[in-house]
């Protein structure tokens, strides 16, 4: 009897114990599953500040992008004011050829003529912020659409396609599919590709990674057919799209043209010492501008680029591609 009794009190000695261990293991399984939740919930709300900045950070680039869109036009403008109406005349001495190197943001408000550039919420940010630009004649560059004469090839055309991509080593291939492509998108089937805008977009036509990175700085996909501009031609260009001009007279021109620019295809010719046709094909003025805007800020970098038509002193923004660069 003494026996059991003492088994009695032992046991009930023994589970206050085991209560008392149960209460602290779910207590402490409480208190980690609160601080779970907690960091969860902390982190939501950091990724979320996160994600608005960065957002915020890009509407305020596209923004200035604009503003830089708005400058390129003023220049282009004022340009075809100051210009002989009745012959212009583009060259790569004009201001509007002038790259605008990399500056920060703050010294363009700060040169504000209202003095609204003092007044900066954020003067730190903008000192972070940096813009550049520039502006290139797309008509020194061979026009894709002009290998199209309404639903057929143009036959000069796209000799002077194959002499530019014999220049730059890219296989006549190439070539092939490109032509074959845009008679293809022409029709306009079910079955066809569409009819590329960008340069970019001549990877629908079949063409390699490899030849669009070759061949983008000296080809345009444009609306409508296009002389080349003499004045801005690269060398490549000038050879190719000048049928009889050799490489060595190509380059020999261009030195001469950073001296002078031409007032006319004539004077182009004279300089080169050969008469031929270049009548619809060449110019000495353009009507297509790309520009290009870079704002890079703290946590990201946007890059726009626009293609501007000019008529006289009216200006048209075709389209607008921009995204972000990192």
């Amino acid at each position: 009897m003494k026996h059991v009794a003492r088994t009695r009190n032992l046991t009930h000695r023994r589970t206050p114990q085991k209560q008392g261990g149960a209460a602290l293991l779910a207590a402490m399984l409480t208190v980690a599953l609160v601080a779970t939740f907690a960091a969860g919930a902390l982190w939501q709300q950091w990724r979320s500040i996160e994600v608005e900045s960065a957002e915020r950070q890009r509407s305020q680039a596209r923004w200035l992008l604009t503003g830089a869109l708005d400058w390129a036009r003023v220049i282009l403008r004022e340009d075809a004011r100051a210009g002989d109406t009745s012959a212009p005349v583009d060259h790569l001495a004009e201001p509007w050829a002038v790259p605008l190197q990399e500056a920060r943001l703050s010294s363009f408000l700060a040169a504000l003529p209202d003095g609204t550039g003092n007044t900066v919420d954020d003067d730190k940010l903008a000192q972070q912020v940096l813009l550049s630009g520039q502006i290139n004649d797309v008509q020194g560059r061979l026009n894709v659409a002009n290998l199209l004469q309404g639903d057929q090839l143009d036959a000069k055309a796209v000799l002077a396609f194959e002499r530019l991509f014999d220049a730059l080593g890219v296989p006549t291939a190439q070539l092939s599919l490109l032509t074959q492509g845009l008679l293809a998108a022409q029709k306009q089937s079910a079955s066809a590709p569409l009819m590329p805008q960008r340069v970019g977009q001549l990877s629908w036509l079949g063409l390699s990674p490899q030849a669009l990175q070759t061949l983008s700085p000296y080809i345009t996909v444009l609306p409508t057919r296009t002389p080349v501009n003499l004045n801005t031609a690269s060398v490549q260009v000038l050879y190719a799209s000048v049928l009889g001009l050799g490489m060595s007279d190509a380059q020999r021109l261009v030195q001469l043209r950073e001296r002078q620019h031409w007032a006319s295809v004539e004077a182009f010719q004279k300089a080169w010492g050969r008469t031929v046709s270049l009548e619809g094909t060449h110019s000495v003025s353009t009507r297509y501008f790309e520009v290009l805007g870079r704002l890079r800020m703290p946590q990201t970098t946007l890059q726009e680029r626009s293609l501007v038509q000019r008529d006289a002193s009216d200006l048209k923004v075709l389209w607008r591609d921009s995204g972000s660069l990192q």
